[in-house]
């Protein structure tokens, strides 16, 4: 992040903050005498709750740093139990490569049963040039994982600490799910995200707490994901006979058909997208897919014998995802001469679909935020997010997404998180829990 954004987004955030601020001291008047608590509670812990997060950010838990995101989810649960939670580590088996997750719970039979989602790992891993917590200025800080997400952890630890400590969790049931490998995930997804769902299955409604997009807006959507490839075989000859009956069109001219065909006759509907991230086309090919790489051999004057394609595919709900499928494969099927070809599918992530269930959450969120001072809260554009752990869960629970912390840089060595709007997230967090848990079921 160069000096000139750095210094416009500190002008922002601290002039956003500070609107916010002055906003929600004259709005107390909408907040109950317990809320009010929770409020006090959470600005008295601010500053150890940044504290916390420097802590965690400097444990390196990338993906497959098994100990590191074991070490990372072991600071957690000793905080959770303190506050009177049952934590559990769930291994995954040992040739997936994962560390498993943290779940966190309370009993009970009062309101509505929640699910709290956040992960664990990030994409840096041990050997990422990218490893310590670092302040850029006085309100904004650098750092792996600080924004994703490890600050929307932070947030959810410390709105249940506030409500805990304020005896204000009595007899409810919430479950904390922090996975391990949100940004790789596990393989079968019928064993990586079997505890998840499971979770689900007992809940009424799941909070996600990735990265948040603003004060005033919330996800009630996300698109789903998969991936597919396509492999063709052509006929290797010289290339003065191609065209011909004998010879045909070869594997290349047939993947660009392909591809040509995928773009004019699959795009189009609202909120699909998918993408070519890797051709290859040759007479002799190296293809290491499950790396996402691969070399080709291949002349001018022979005719090309092989060729592969993989991408991934994007939608918002699984009948938008078996039509576009069903396309792809009808193209495909149709060759050009002396080719043939075979498309694959592999589902990832589910589509999390905007349910009215998902907006009656937003406008739970909505008054609570307002009733703090805040901005009023819209549904954010699902086109702009990318899949998360929540859209596992979406077939059976309400839920809402994007409740985590503000930064920018995600995925990158410039990832940085707003330290001066960690504390109002995690009042409105602490309000909307207070609020779900006194509901009727």
């Amino acid at each position: 992040m160069n000096r000139f954004k750095i210094i416009l987004l500190l002008i922002i955030s601290s002039a956003f903050a500070k609107t916010v601020t002055l906003q929600a001291q004259s709005s107390n008047k909408n907040l109950s005498q317990e809320e009010q608590k929770i409020i006090k509670w959470v600005e008295s812990n601010s500053t150890e709750s940044i504290a916390f997060l420097k802590k965690v950010v400097n444990i390196n838990s990338g993906t497959l740093n098994i100990k590191g995101v074991q070490e990372v989810g072991d600071v957690f649960s000793k905080a959770f139990t303190a506050i009177g939670f049952k934590s559990e580590w769930i291994e995954m088996p040992s040739e997936m490569n994962r560390a498993g997750h943290l779940f966190a719970s309370t009993k009970g039979d009062k309101g509505k049963r929640l699910l709290l989602i956040g992960h664990l790992d990030t994409v840096f891993e041990k050997d990422s040039e990218f490893q310590q917590f670092e302040m850029v200025n006085d309100s904004i800080a650098k750092g792996p994982g600080a924004n994703d997400m490890k600050g929307g952890n932070v947030v959810v630890l410390y709105a249940l600490k506030a409500l805990s400590e304020l005896g204000l969790l009595k007899d409810t049931q919430i479950t904390v799910a922090f996975t391990g490998d949100e940004e790789s995930t596990g393989k079968p997804l019928s064993i990586s995200r079997k505890p998840l769902i499971d979770a689900a299955k007992q809940s009424d409604i799941a909070l996600g707490f990735e990265t948040s997009t603003g004060f005033d807006n919330a996800t009630v959507a996300r698109r789903g994901s998969s991936n597919w490839k396509v492999t063709v075989t052509g006929k290797r000859a010289h290339s003065s006979g191609i065209f011909s009956e004998h010879t045909g069109a070869g594997a290349n001219f047939e993947l660009a058909r392909i591809l040509h065909q995928f773009y004019t006759d699959v795009r189009g509907e609202d909120l699909l997208t998918f993408n070519a991230g890797i051709m290859l086309g040759g007479t002799i090919m190296d293809l290491k897919a499950q790396e996402s790489k691969g070399s080709i051999f291949g002349k001018g004057n022979v005719v090309a014998q092989t060729a592969y394609a993989q991408g991934g595919l994007r939608f918002i709900s699984e009948e938008q995802k078996e039509r576009a499928r069903d396309k792809m494969r009808e193209i495909v099927s149709n060759n050009l001469p002396q080719t043939s070809a075979i498309v694959e599918f592999q589902d990832s992530y589910p589509a999390m679909k905007p349910t009215p269930e998902n907006y009656d959450l937003l406008k739970v969120l909505d008054q609570v935020s307002q009733d703090l001072g805040q901005p009023a809260v819209e549904a954010y554009d699902p086109g702009k997010r990318g899949a998360a752990d929540v859209s596992f869960v979406a077939e059976y629970v309400a839920c809402l997404d994007g409740l985590g912390t503000m930064g920018t840089g995600a995925h990158t060595p410039k990832e940085t998180v707003q330290l001066n709007t960690v504390e109002m997230l995690t009042k409105r967090t602490a309000l909307l829990i207070y609020r779900l848990i006194n509901q009727s079921r």
